[in-house]
């Protein structure tokens, strides 16, 4: 069961829960966490939350195998996907070195 602390002011705070993970699993955490310039406690949660997601949303289906429907992440990854191709697309000029000055540009 996850544990419950009170801060100076006398808030509580979040639940907190305790985990143990084998070495390698700790060390790809950490790397995705440097990845994502987050803490491992954040990454973890953030990995957490959206596994639940997953698990809640395959629940919620039950006629629909899971190995048949994209779930949230697939879903996630053609968008990343999407994206990543229009930012290909567009057209930049490259810096040969850095800029002067910077010239900021007004919305019309």
């Amino acid at each position: 069961m996850a544990t419950r602390q009170t801060s100076s002011s006398g808030r509580p705070k979040s639940p907190r829960i305790q985990v143990v993970l084998p070495e390698d699993l700790c060390r790809r955490l950490a790397e995705l966490a440097d990845a994502e310039a987050r803490t491992v406690s954040n990454m973890a949660r953030v990995l957490i939350q959206q596994g639940v997601e997953r698990h809640e949303a395959r629940r919620a289906l039950p006629h629909q195998p899971q190995s048949l429907g994209p779930g949230p992440a697939a879903a996630d990854a053609v968008a990343a996907d999407r994206f990543r191709q229009q930012l290909e697309r567009q057209r930049t000029r490259r810096l040969r070195r850095a800029p002067r000055r910077l010239r900021l540009q007004r919305p019309d």
